[in-house]
């Protein structure tokens, strides 16, 4: 079944979150992940959201997303990530 891992994000550090995306995507990919929303202009229609920035990205399945997640490629690059953001990763699964 199909996960979807959701990233809001506060972002402290734009040079090191820069590093970070230039090598987000081809890692993404080499585990079976699909980048499908990345966002900076987010419409809050309900609600309150303090955040600068929404990605999400879709697997296959949770061992797909466990394994990108603990890949040596993704970990090398994520420091990037937690050195420059801030806010929940929320893993949702999906209906079908």
């Amino acid at each position: 079944m199909t996960v979807y891992a959701i990233a809001q994000l506060s972002i402290n550090d734009r040079p090191r979150y820069e590093r970070y995306v230039a090598r987000f995507l081809p890692v993404l990919q080499q585990y079976g992940g699909r980048l499908l929303a990345a966002d900076e202009q987010v419409e809050v229609v309900e609600g309150e959201w303090a955040k600068d920035k929404l990605i999400m990205v879709a697997f296959p399945d949770r061992d797909a997303f466990t394994a990108w997640a603990a890949s040596p490629e993704y970990v090398e690059i994520a420091e990037d990530r937690l050195g420059a953001t801030e806010g929940p990763v929320l893993l949702v699964h999906g209906v079908a």
